[in-house]
């Protein structure tokens, strides 16, 4: 059965089972992770059919984003300390993969405006959302250290901050890199 009937009065379960009220910081920041995935899906659906690897790139993104969302859903320090962790080659991961697009890419010299065709513009709705769901990450991180200080937390934390970080980054460069690929010019804001 896909309705619970129990999030009827504003509330939902975390992992482990304790209950929070849906605008609590931790519900918030898995939740914009969570829209953050979904756009990532219509991004690579956009973008099956090209070359490059980047469908490829983005499914493994997806995967990894669903591990934060698991780890930003429970606040329970011994289940969180058995959850699969997301581990730090992955921020290298994505550092070497903004490296090689980034290489692909005219020099930059003014700020770019979303667009430029559809793909580079879902691009920079991604990245927007995940520049949200990084300031969620930050608020929660705060909080739960605050309240609880366990480190093995916040160490997690930080690589969840990280791996949000560089992947706006990867979104950024990703949607100019297609925005080429089309042979289309980028939009850029001359002032």
């Amino acid at each position: 059965m896909i309705y619970t009937k129990t999030g009827d009065h504003g509330t939902t379960s975390l992992v482990g089972g304790s209950r929070v009220n849906k605008d609590d910081h931790r519900v918030e920041a898995y939740g914009t992770v969570d829209e953050l995935n979904s756009h990532i899906g219509l991004l690579a659906e956009m973008i099956r059919p090209l070359q490059g690897g980047y469908y490829d790139e983005l499914k493994a993104v997806q995967h990894n984003l669903f591990t934060l969302q698991t780890l930003l859903a429970t606040e329970d320090a011994a289940i969180y300390g058995r959850l699969p962790q997301l581990p730090e080659e992955e921020v290298e991961m994505l550092e070497r993969q903004i490296d090689t697009i980034t290489d692909q890419l005219p020099k930059l010299q003014n700020f770019v405006i979303a667009g430029g065709n559809l793909a580079g513009a879902q691009c920079h709705v991604a990245r927007t959302v995940c520049r949200r769901a990084e300031r969620r990450v930050v608020t929660l991180a705060r909080e739960a250290v605050e309240e609880s200080g366990n480190q093995a937390v916040r160490q997690s934390t930080d690589v969840i901050l990280r791996y949000l970080n560089r992947l706006s980054d990867y979104l950024f460069v990703l949607g100019r890199r297609l925005v080429v690929m089309e042979g289309k010019e980028e939009d850029l804001y001359i002032s």
